[in-house]
């Protein structure tokens, strides 16, 4: 679900922003949001209104997860509002304000979980108290950061700027749905292992995608250096390793996973996660200041190889898939900045001039 959380963002979040700053539409911003909400509310809704055949789809149990599945949809839905709100900030260079309330919502999420789980063990009740918290937060939220303007907004232009992520995020939907589903068919065994797997990675994913977004914004301001931009992503990527492995340390004896069908899983995870700014590099540059068709190709081509991957009867396909896009994508952007000649330097250019 989380994919179609990002698949919006991109369009109405990312997308709508550069608009502001390539188009000057002052009203694109705001314009976004509302649209994204709206988009949001009817999607998440209609999946709410099925979730019984959606679990039952994962090979899950209705009577077990039909509670978590409608709370977690939920706040997937306000962790969209949350996203939409950030970029706007972020875009604004107002990235103390968007981390403050980034860690405003998890806490208020995290502590109302925690606080009223000690009081009952009613999950209605537990979900509902969460979901009113931190609702009554976005909603304050976005009453201090959205400023109103008139609905206004090229939505054909806000695809072009964002196409790659817009387009590598609805394949990931796809992926995961299916590539999930198949792996889950091997039993407790590799379900346990990829669940606890993608716990202890995931959320380095989540983080490292911000190399993505800060490299749109100084492309889009001109204002980006490859150099810099590779050494501080690889900082963060450092960083995001090492947490894996404490996690990893950490939690592995609550779990009780197998531990080589984990560390297969996980290693690929981590090794691509090392890759991930190479090519995520050439690919936004690529995309705004080349050619978006071809940036949007490259990342879909590696998606649709990604997709075929996850239909391949083995546990380990999402992990398959994984590896041979990312091989794809590093092949292909570097394909096409050698042929094209196209220097990322743009702080070269700006002391030039």
């Amino acid at each position: 679900m989380q994919f179609i959380t990002t698949a919006i963002k991109s369009l109405f979040g990312t997308g709508a922003n550069i608009s502001l700053v390539r188009d000057k539409n002052e009203n694109s911003v705001f314009s976004g949001i509302v649209l994204g909400i709206i988009t949001g509310t009817i999607i998440f809704g209609i999946i709410i209104a099925n979730i019984e055949k959606y679990i039952t789809f994962m090979n899950m149990d209705i009577e077990t997860y039909k509670v978590f599945a409608i709370y977690a949809i939920i706040q997937i839905f306000l962790q969209l509002i949350l996203n939409l709100a950030l970029s706007k900030m972020y875009f604004e260079n107002k990235n103390k304000r968007a981390n403050k309330y980034s860690i405003l919502f998890n806490l208020i999420n995290f502590s109302t979980l925690i606080l009223t789980s000690l009081l009952t063990k009613n999950q209605i009740i537990i979900s509902s108290i969460s979901i009113i918290c931190t609702s009554i937060f976005v909603i304050i939220m976005l009453i201090r950061v959205v400023e109103k303007t008139k609905i206004q907004i090229n939505i054909t232009n806000c695809i072009k700027y964002d196409s790659v992520n817009l387009f590598a995020s609805i394949s990931m939907f796809i992926i995961y749905l299916f590539g999930f589903k198949n792996a889950f068919d091997f039993g407790e065994k590799f379900a346990l292992a990829i669940s606890f797997a993608t716990l202890i990675t995931d959320t380095q994913w989540d983080v490292a995608h911000s190399i993505a977004t800060i490299a749109q914004i100084d492309i889009a301001k001109r204002e980006y250096s490859n150099k810099k931009y590779l050494l501080d992503s690889y900082k963060l990527i450092i960083l995001l390793v090492l947490s894996t492995f404490i996690m990893g340390i950490i939690l592995y004896p609550n779990y009780n996973v197998d531990i080589l069908i984990t560390t297969i899983i996980a290693t690929n995870e981590l090794i691509c996660l090392c890759l991930y700014p190479l090519y995520i590099t050439r690919l936004m540059y690529i995309q705004l200041e080349h050619s978006a068709v071809q940036a949007t190709l490259s990342k879909q081509i590696a998606n649709i190889l990604r997709t075929l991957c996850s239909f391949i009867i083995s546990p380990y396909c999402t992990a398959i898939g994984l590896a041979i896009s990312v091989l794809y994508q590093l092949i292909s952007t570097k394909y096409i900045i050698v042929k094209n000649n196209i220097n990322m330097e743009m702080l070269n250019e700006k002391i030039s001039n």
